[in-house]
């Protein structure tokens, strides 16, 4: 059996409380290299998903974290710092800020500062509370880090019923917390940063579209019966455990989640992938057994163990008593181990060392064999306060072992709570979680057979969810809130009467394979035959033992409990250690000489004195058995004296002279094995004293070099972290500096950046046709390089704006006579106090030129304007400004700069009797089109009051944009002459 969550059927579940979070909430751990994780999953994850991410790193709490900046380049969703107390929301992410750990809620946030010493797991704590709080809607997804941070809280989340992913280490930059995750063999999925997003979709609408909405009591519909019982079939065939024991929610519920995890459509497609994938149901068998533990797991139920159990059980301990423990459910061996410290430390705290021996089970074959080799990952320190790690534990790479002194009280062994004999006389039975998944039936057996175990006075400690189930009589509740009870001295009937149908060892029988059909249910017949053995074996076989060649019993038959004990110290089965006394020689003996000979044999006579006071008298029988491969079987039988009436049987075997024989043989061989033995020890000895000396070194460097690592090692996270920011700041700077390179050869101005020193710290291209530029001379004082700038003053402008930190703006001259605005702009860097100046050059020579032909035009009479090849007015000189506001349009909005002079004719065309608008506008146009060196009319330009004549003169202009050049001359007082001459003469 196993430890586990708090409820089983409400982890199987959603989110168990009525405020929470109505979707899934998705976990992301990344530590080391988890920033380019980070951005590959959120690149390629949907943003409607309806998902809330939650996002919990390794961040310095001495540097501001830029990762919501960096994320939200990534993703379409709403990225956010977390306050405490904030509410999920749907397609959202949230990041934890820099120093704290971060717990969920219902369907709130929490943040708590970070310890300032000591290893911190914040990706762990928090999987660990959203796997409590979301059960199979919460969702673990471990990026990239180092060490083993996420792996205690992926484990919950399984248990849970969660899904849990991780990116495939040989992509992650350190592959540290994947592989740890990964080799807890509970991962759903491992892929690519790139595929995870996908994955998770998959896995939100095959859940979606299987929901049922049962309650965690009820027993979800299934659809194949007998696909269902084969999978029962192929688990008990894989590992001897019949889950018909345990809550059919659960187990239904998980072959559920396996299915939607390998996407299996039906029950009978998911029998066949068990039936080719081994592994497969490997896994099927390892979630429903739950395997969840920790140390200490919650540690206020183990304070009142230690104040209300433990101190009780050692004070009253004489100093040559031994103290026993049974730890059923052992899991990974950390509550065995937590029990055994508390008795340790209780030693130390009263003075006593009476022998301690602790029973850890479990049915799980795997578990056993990691707690026995008592290495677990670091993250486990999270659990154990820095006095106990230093007291029972050593540091090796990534993981903890515990020491020599904590493994040496502890056996763990494999066994079933609900079909092998419980230990004995034990002052503690912890059996913590275990209970919740047994059917009411199943609960009833186990807690009988604690009850057994127990001597009375002594303790039972239960899981927080657990009860008596209707056995109050023989229980004192010692704290109901921690689950601690008392046996009384109520004595009840033994719950482990051995019988051919099973075998003290517990070892399932073996299972026929399924046939072609999967058929593998036994028949009614099959049962009626079984039973009617069972009954013939009872009523006229006698007592027997099955017997390997090393005398161990493999199989029970019938009522031998009356030649058998369990003794104190390590459980065996081996003969010599659980027969009765007076039966051990005689056994012994006839064994060996059996397995010599291959002949039956039969004992004389023994008489024994039972622990009901009865008196018998019995004869032991052997007899060999076919071999089985290479093992050989025999089989001991205890024949009641009364019953030997067969005239066939062998003669009784004279027990004392096999014994002298084989006494004899035996000394022998001791002598010599003595003898090697001691030469052996006074090396040992030698060497032993050296290793000491050496060992004392060594724990003291350990010591050090172990507290220094755990500070490295979280520095080195951080740093890792601040890293990665880093070089995305330093890829941004690069983008910019690219960008502010092409526009400064886009712009084509001469601009130098100087500092506070006038050094030169930067200049664009064109800054090297005035000053004599080169890369080598960035650093080097600006005054010390030679411009063709005629402008003494410069190296002054740039100071005095150093100084007052104000724009400085004039006009200079080059050494070619070209005009250049130079601006002098002050500039400082938001996170320093330096100021530094760029001065820019911009070519205004043209604009210069422009200006002198435009003082040239406005000192001539004529109205005069330049256009463009297009008849877009581009000068006009201030004669015609001012005709232009005398006659309506005193904006010049018809007539002035950027109107066109073709649309302003169309627009006088209309009150032009004599058609002058219009041939004004055809010779322009030849003139522009250059079929025409020059154009002249004359026109009459009549006012409201008074009647005008003026001469239009148009010629050609070939001077960049200009392409003609209109003057209009007023000839009113020469046409009047002309006029008047004409008239006097007629």
């Amino acid at each position: 059996m196993n430890e586990a969550t708090n409820n089983a059927d409400v982890m199987d579940q959603g989110p168990s409380q009525g405020g929470a979070f109505p979707g899934y909430v998705v976990g992301i751990g990344a530590s080391a290299g988890g920033l380019e994780a980070l951005e590959h999953f959120f690149s390629h994850c949907p943003s409607d998903t309806g998902a809330a991410f939650v996002v919990v790193q390794h961040l310095s709490p001495d540097h501001k974290s830029m990762m919501s900046n960096l994320l939200a380049r990534h993703t379409d969703m709403p990225v956010q710092i977390i306050e405490d107390g904030l509410r999920l929301q749907p397609n959202e992410v949230f990041l934890i800020p820099p120093g704290h750990i971060l717990t969920i809620e219902e369907d709130r946030l929490y943040l708590k500062p970070k310890r300032a010493h000591g290893l911190t797991l914040p990706i762990d704590i928090f999987l660990t509370s959203l796997a409590r709080a979301y059960g199979s809607h919460a969702v673990g997804v471990i990026l990239s880090g180092t060490g083993s941070d996420g792996t205690r809280g992926a484990v919950e989340i399984n248990a849970a019923a969660g899904f849990l992913v991780a990116q495939d280490p040989r992509e992650a930059k350190f592959d540290g917390m994947p592989s740890s995750v990964i080799n807890t063999g509970v991962v759903d999925a491992v892929l690519s940063a790139n595929d995870l997003p996908e994955r998770l979709q998959t896995h939100f609408l095959k859940c979606s579209d299987s929901a049922t909405g049962d309650s965690p009591d009820a027993l979800p519909a299934i659809q194949g019966e007998d696909a269902f019982e084969g999978i029962m079939q192929l688990l008990r065939q894989i590992g001897g455990i019949a889950f018909s024991d345990y809550k059919p929610s659960t187990v239904i519920r998980r072959i559920e989640r396996r299915m939607q995890v390998r996407q299996a459509e039906s029950l009978d497609d998911y029998l066949s992938l068990l039936e080719k994938d081994r592994g497969e149901a490997v896994t099927l068998r390892r979630e429903l057994l739950i395997p969840v533990t920790s140390f200490f797991r919650d540690p206020q139920s183990f304070d009142r163990l230690a104040e209300k159990a433990v101190r009780k059980i050692v004070s009253n301990a004489a100093a040559g008593d031994q103290i026993r423990v049974w730890v059923a459910g052992c899991s990974t061996g950390e509550e065995a181990y937590s029990i055994a410290i508390l008795f340790l430390e209780a030693f130390e705290r009263y003075g006593r060392r009476p022998s301690l021996k602790v029973f850890a089970t479990d049915v799980n074959e795997q578990g056993i064999e990691l707690a026995g080799n008592g290495q677990y990952p670091d993250s486990a320190a999270a659990e154990l306060t820095p006095e106990r790690i230093e007291r029972f534990f050593t540091r090796s790479g990534h993981s903890y072992t515990v020491s020599n002194e904590l493994r040496q009280c502890i056996v763990f062994a494999r066994h079933n709570l609900l079909t092998d004999p419980p230990f004995t006389r034990m002052d503690l039975v912890s059996c913590r979680n275990a209970l919740i998944y047994f059917k009411r039936e199943a609960q009833s057996q186990a807690v009988r057979r604690l009850q057994y175990a127990l001597k009375p006075g002594g303790f039972l400690f239960l899981g927080p969810s657990e009860s008596m189930s209707g056995m109050d009589d023989a229980f004192e509740t010692v704290d109901s809130k921690h689950k601690i009870y008392s046996r009384t001295a109520v004595s009840l009937p033994p719950v482990f009467a051995m019988d051919v149908a099973g075998g003290f060892t517990g070892q399932a029988r073996k299972i026929p394979p399924p046939d072609e059909a999967r058929s593998q249910r036994r028949s009614r017949d099959s049962a009626l035959i079984d039973y009617g053995v069972h009954e013939l074996l009872e009523a006229y076989a006698p007592p027997s033992i099955l017997v390997n060649d090393k005398h161990e019993a493999v199989h029970l038959f019938g009522q031998v409990q009356r030649f058998i004990r369990m003794r104190e110290g390590l459980a065996s089965l081996d003969l010599n250690r659980i027969l009765v006394e007076p039966l051990v020689p005689v056994a012994s003996a006839l064994l060996y000489k059996v397995a010599k000979d291959g002949t039956r044999l039969v004992s004389s006579p023994v008489t024994l004195d039972l622990a009901d006071g009865e008196r018998v008298v019995v004869h032991l029988s052997v007899r060999p058995l076919r071999r089985e491969a290479d093992e050989r079987y025999m089989l001991l039988s205890f024949e009641a004296r009364e019953a030997r009436d067969d005239v066939n049987d062998p003669e009784p075997v004279d027990v004392g002279a096999e014994n002298s024989a084989h006494i004899e043989m035996l000394e022998h061989e001791l002598a010599a094995t003595r003898e090697s033995l001691q030469a052996t020890i006074e090396e040992l000895e030698t060497a032993n004293e050296e290793l000491q000396a050496t060992n004392e070194e060594l724990m003291a460097s350990n010591e050090e070099l172990q507290s220094s690592n755990e500070e490295l090692q979280s520095v080195n996270e951080e740093l890792n972290t601040v890293n990665a920011e880093y070089q995305e700041k330093v890829q941004i700077l690069n983008r910019l500096n690219a960008d502010l390179d092409s526009m400064e050869k886009a712009v084509g101005i001469a601009t130098v950046f100087v500092d506070q020193d006038l050094q030169v710290n930067r200049f664009s291209p064109d800054a090297v046709d005035l000053f004599r530029l080169r890369p080598s001379d960035i650093g080097r004082p600006l005054d010390e390089i030679a411009h063709s700038i005629r402008h003494p003053g410069l190296t002054e402008d740039l100071r005095k704006t150093l100084r007052s930190e104000r724009l400085i703006e004039r006009e200079v001259t080059g050494r070619d006579g070209s005009k250049l605005l130079m601006r002098i702009l002050p500039y400082r860097v938001s996170s320093s106090s330096a100021v530094g100046a760029v001065a820019s050059f911009i070519d205004v020579t043209a604009v210069h030129d422009l200006k002198e032909v435009q003082s040239v035009l406005d000192a001539l009479p004529e109205h005069i304007a330049v256009l463009e090849v297009d008849g877009n007015i581009a000068l006009v000189n201030e004669a015609w400004r001012r005709f232009a506001r005398a006659n309506g349009d005193p904006d010049l909005v018809h007539s002035g700069p950027g109107s066109n002079y073709f649309r302003a004719c169309r627009a006088d065309g209309g009150e032009d009797e004599e058609g002058s608008a219009s041939a004004a506008a055809a010779g322009l146009k030849n003139v522009l089109e250059g079929s025409r060196t020059e154009f002249s009319l004359r026109y009459p330009c009549h006012s409201p009051t008074e009647q005008r004549w003026f001469v239009m003169n148009v010629a050609p202009v070939n001077q960049g944009p200009f392409a003609a050049v209109v003057s209009h001359i007023n000839i009113t007082d020469w046409y009047r002459s002309e006029r008047d001459g004409s008239a006097g003469a007629d």
